[in-house]
C-alpha cells in the first residue's frame, strides 16, 4: 500500500538544556598560540587535547613513565626509518635511555650497514633493474653475509652477528649506524628475515641455514623481551607486515607462558594506516590489558618531533 504525503509533527518534539549535555569538543581542550622561544615542550602543551595530538601527548607520557619506571620501551624499526636518515636520531634516543632493545628486517640491516660502510644506501632499482645490477654491491653481499655466517657459527643471532661486526670492524660511517651504536651500547638486536626478500639472499655468499638459524634465534630473543613489556612500550615504525606478524606471535608465546603485559602500550608510527600493524599491534595485543594508539605521519617528520618531545619532557 503507498505511503501518503504527509508532514511530520514537529510540535511534540522534546529538547534538553545545551548545558546538560556531555560533549566531545570541549573548549578546554582547544590548542594554546605557541609561545615565542617556549621550545619542544611549550609547543607540545600548545597542542589540542583531541584526536591525533591527544593521541600523541599520551604516547610521550606512556614513554617517558616506562622510562622512569625502568620498564622496557622496545622499538620496531622498517627499513624506510634507516634509509631517510633518522639514525643519529635513534642513537641520541639509545643513548637516553629511551631504548631497551631493537627489532628490524632483513632490509633495515642492509641499508645499517651500507650506511656504515659508504654513507650512502638505498640504490635506484628502476635505475639498474634492467641492466642486471639490482642488488649487486659486492661490499654489501660479500661482507655481510659473512658477518652473518661467522656470527650465527659462533652462536649469535643475526642482530647480534651483524652489530658486533659494525663496532669491530668500525668503517668510516659508524656515527650513524644504529647497529654499531647498539652493539657499544649494548642493546640487544634482533632481526627478523624472509628468506628471498633481501639483496643479500641473491648473493652466492648467502648461507639458508646461517640466516635461518640466526633469525630464528632472533625471534626467541624477540620474544623474551616481549615479555619484559608489562607497563612498557612498543613502537612499530615503518613495517607494515614483517613485525607486525612476529610482534603478535611474541605477544602469543608470552600469554601461553602465563606472562602479564598488562600496561602494555603499543604504538604504531606509519605514514598510513594498514591492516597488520592496526590488527596485531594496535589492536589485539592490548585488548583487556593496555592501550595501542596509530600516529600517521611521515617518519622523518614524527620520529625527530617525538624524540624531541621525550628529551624536552
Amino acid at each position: 500500500m503507498p505511503f501518503p504525503y504527509e508532514d511530520f509533527d514537529l510540535r511534540a518534539v522534546r529538547t534538553y538544556p545545551l548545558a546538560s549535555r556531555p560533549g566531545k569538543a570541549r573548549a578546554a581542550d582547544f590548542a594554546a598560540p605557541y609561545r615565542p622561544a617556549a621550545g619542544v615542550r611549550g609547543l607540545l602543551e600548545s597542542l589540542p587535547g583531541i584526536l591525533a595530538a591527544a593521541d600523541f601527548k599520551a604516547v610521550v607520557s606512556a614513554i617517558l613513565d616506562a622510562r622512569r619506571g625502568e620498564r622496557g620501551i622496545v622499538w620496531g624499526l622498517g627499513a624506510h626509518v634507516i634509509k631517510v636518515g633518522l639514525g643519529p636520531v635513534l642513537i641520541d634516543l639509545m643513548e637516553r635511555g629511551f631504548v631497551s632493545a631493537l627489532a628490524t628486517n632483513g632490509a633495515g640491516v642492509i641499508h645499517d650497514f651500507e650506511l656504515a660502510l659508504s654513507g650512502s644506501t638505498s640504490e635506484d632499482v628502476d635505475a639498474v633493474l634492467g641492466p642486471g645490477q639490482f642488488g649487486m654491491a659486492d661490499e654489501t653481499g660479500r661482507l655481510l653475509n659473512a658477518a652473518i655466517r661467522e656470527g650465527v657459527a659462533r652462536g649469535a643471532g643475526l642482530g647480534q652477528a651483524v652489530s658486533g661486526y659494525l663496532r669491530d670492524a668500525d668503517p668510516p660511517h659508524a656515527s650513524v649506524s644504529v647497529l654499531a651504536a647498539a652493539a657499544r651500547l649494548t642493546i640487544p638486536v634482533t632481526v627478523h628475515v624472509g628468506i628471498g626478500t633481501d639483496i643479500i639472499h641473491m648473493h652466492p655468499e648467502a648461507s639458508g641455514a646461517a640466516i635461518g638459524e640466526g633469525s630464528l634465534r632472533d625471534f626467541r630473543y624477540f620474544v623474551s623481551n616481549v615479555g619484559r613489556l608489562a607497563r612498557g612500550v612498543y613502537l612499530n615504525c615503518g613495517s607494515a607486515v614483517v613485525l607486525p606478524e612476529v610482534f603478535l606471535k611474541a605477544v602469543a608465546l608470552v600469554r601461553n607462558r602465563g606472562t602479564s603485559l598488562d600496561g602494555l602500550t603499543t604504538v604504531n608510527l606509519d605514514f598510513m594506516r594498514l591492516y597488520r600493524p592496526q590488527t596485531n599491534v594496535v589492536s589485539r595485543p592490548v585488548a583487556g590489558i593496555g592501550k595501542g594508539y596509530s600516529l600517521v605521519g611521515h617518519h622523518e617528520i614524527m620520529i625527530p618531533l617525538l624524540a624531541a618531545a621525550l628529551i624536552d619532557g
